[in-house]
């Protein structure tokens, strides 16, 4: 009797074993038949961001020209390691006619937004100004905080386009700045106006560092 229990159980081991193997197998066949049309659906919503963001047409390839700057300290006060991989980093695209640069759009993210982190791709001018901006990914309270996409935009409440971080950080009116908040969602709007200066310190960081920053394909 014993033998015969003990039969059973090293066959319903193997019967697992074998079952948990074609699973995964399956699972890892139908990941490596997926893994390339989501990520060429990222790089196209990427690519729509990098586009609407940036004041005129290009000719180069952004993202064959692009950067990463690795993102360390504190949350109010971001310290640029120049590299090519980094977990949280800032990814910098130079949008080019003919070898002149006309913008720079640049994916930047808080991690202090009300719901967590809030990606947001940013578009500046040669000079530095905010041309327009894109909200790429963010958790934030439905009605409240999801404000960010448009309150900031030209003709919105609080908008920052013409802006330029570097000559004045960008800081909503509750803490002395010039930016009206979100109604409700004043932490939101902190998050995305953190983005933003973030965006546009890692250009000017980059232009002080040129020699330590990393050329990526992405």
């Amino acid at each position: 009797m014993g033998k015969k229990l003990e039969s059973n159980f090293k066959n319903m081991v193997a019967v697992l074993f074998v079952v948990t193997l074609v699973i995964s197998g399956a699972v890892g066949y139908v990941y490596s038949l997926t893994e390339k049309p989501m990520e060429e659906v990222k790089k196209q919503k990427q690519v729509d961001a990098i586009k609407a963001v940036i004041p005129t047409a290009f000719n180069n390839d952004p993202f064959t020209d692009s950067w990463k700057v690795s993102v360390s300290g504190s949350a109010d006060e971001y310290a640029y390691l120049y590299t090519a991989k980094a977990p949280d980093s800032i990814e910098i695209y130079p949008a080019k006619m003919n070898g002149k640069l006309v913008g720079t759009a640049v994916k930047s993210f808080s991690d202090k937004g009300f719901g967590g982190k809030v990606w947001v791709m940013v578009g500046f001018l040669p000079n530095g100004d905010i041309n327009n901006y894109s909200v790429l990914e963010h958790k934030e309270t439905p009605g409240l905080g999801t404000g960010m996409t448009d309150w900031f935009t030209k003709n919105g409440p609080g908008s920052i386009i013409g802006m330029n971080p570097q000559t004045k950080e960008l800081k909503v009116s509750k803490d002395g700045g010039d930016i009206d908040a979100i109604t409700a969602a004043t932490i939101s709007s902190r998050a995305f106006l953190q983005a933003v200066n973030s965006a546009s310190d890692a250009i000017a960081d980059s232009a002080d560092a040129s020699s330590g920053a990393t050329t990526t394909n992405n």
